[in-house]
């Protein structure tokens, strides 16, 4: 049995690296003294580090995501001793980064008790990174091994993709973490439901954490609508919804975790001993789709 937090993340502003830092720290403290393992908080969560540019700079779409990147060292180091200090394993969110061919990718990082395990890009964009953002698309999947199981991580619209989760799935993952923002409350639905299917699909679990609040200083996060949620598929031994846990409030004034223990063995063994086999018999739907 593992204790996991997924983050309804409120957007706020903090202007100095200070009062963001101890913002960050004090967050995560308070899923760990509540047992937390693994913590896991929503798809540019990172993007609140643009509070901390001058108003001008913060409040234009494309030079916010350009002032944030020297501070990108320093974010990552924060998270390593945050997960590191409370002996946890940490999704911070995620936030642009320019790469070394001059293209912003959507990337997500996760940090163990020893350091950094590794990072995912976002590899299918919406048409707000496309048209208006100009975020480009990641490349491949990977899972993360770790003490508490076999990970991977789907930002927002990839949940909405099954051939993804069934890559993760097929290498070995029993848990995907599935940070996300969206700005309407159907894009949250868009998400959740995809995070559902795939839990299903694949016999895992999913993990949702969202977005939450008005910014208005940030045209990037000016608007967010979400709920965390935990959703494994519906069989022996698992809720009759597939749902573990979803939070109360759909958009919160405050950040808030949602705090749920998941016993992976058990989803595990719905693998082998469930009412169906969706995940064994996933190759024959490509054999039977066809018309006669």
């Amino acid at each position: 049995m593992i204790r996991i937090a997924a983050c309804q993340y409120a957007i706020e502003l903090h202007e100095t690296w200070e009062s963001y830092a101890a913002h960050l720290h004090g967050l995560c403290r308070e899923a760990a003294e509540a047992g937390a393992q693994l913590l896991v908080l929503p798809e540019y969560a990172g993007l609140v580090l643009t509070g901390q540019l001058p108003r001008e700079e913060r409040s234009d779409l494309l030079a916010s995501i350009a002032g944030i990147q020297p501070l990108l060292g320093r974010w990552l180091a924060l998270c390593a001793d945050i997960a590191r200090q409370f002996d946890l394993y940490l999704l911070p969110g995620s936030l642009p980064v320019r790469d070394a061919d001059g293209l912003y990718r959507n990337r997500a990082w996760l940090f163990g008790p020893d350091g950094l395990l590794g990072s995912q890009d976002k590899l299918i964009m919406t048409r707000f990174e496309r048209e208006q953002w100009d975020i480009a698309a990641g490349e491949g999947l990977r899972v993360f091994d770790t003490p508490l199981g076999r990970l991977g991580i789907l930002i927002c619209y990839d949940n909405e993709f099954p051939l993804l989760a069934r890559t993760l799935a097929e290498a070995g993952a029993d848990l995907i973490l599935a940070p996300s923002c969206t700005d309407t409350e159907a894009g949250y639905h868009r998400v959740r439901i995809g995070a559902q299917a795939r839990a299903l699909e694949n016999q895992i679990a999913v993990l949702q954490a969202p977005t939450v609040g008005l910014a208005p200083w940030s045209p990037a996060l000016d608007e967010n609508i979400g709920r965390a949620g935990l959703y494994v598929p519906p069989d022996y031994g698992m809720p009759s919804n597939g749902v573990i846990a979803e939070s109360p409030e759909l958009c919160p004034e405050t950040s808030r975790w949602l705090l749920c223990d998941l016993d992976l063995a058990e989803v595990r063994r719905v693998r082998v001993e469930g009412q169906v086999f969706t995940c064994r018999d996933w190759p024959e739907q490509f054999r039977q789709a066809r018309l006669r």
